[in-house]
């Protein structure tokens, strides 16, 4: 399994498509037997889940993203975990111990197109 985490500093960003790096995690029987930074290539729609896909990810955790986001995510074969807070370190290991469950997108979409984002 493969986890990337949008990431700001040492905390998990809250709008994955918005952060400028990802912490990428290889995790085998348990146990973590890699870690990576990738840059973000850019916001910009469609672009994220083809180049996490491209590097192996299988999983995605972030504080929010989209509806969009999601679903070409998805199409990707990768699974998402949103409403995620909290150091990386910390909810990597969350992650790996079952702790970590999908929950709702801190960012809140409105017709406008991301309100509540920053954006």
């Amino acid at each position: 399994m493969k986890v990337a985490i949008a990431k700001e500093g040492d905390m998990v960003s809250e709008h994955f498509g918005h952060c400028t790096e990802y912490a990428v995690f290889v995790i085998e029987k348990s146990k973590i037997t890699s870690r990576e930074i990738l840059e973000s290539p850019g916001h910009e729609p469609g672009k994220l889940p083809p180049f996490l896909a491209s590097h192996k990810v299988t999983h995605v955790l972030a504080g929010g993203m989209g509806p969009r986001a999601v679903d070409l995510f998805c199409e990707n074969n990768i699974e998402v975990f949103l409403g995620v807070r909290g150091k990386i370190d910390t909810v990597i290991k969350d992650f790996m111990a079952g702790n970590i469950a999908q929950g709702e997108s801190s960012c809140t979409h409105g017709e406008e197109g991301h309100d509540g984002c920053g954006h």
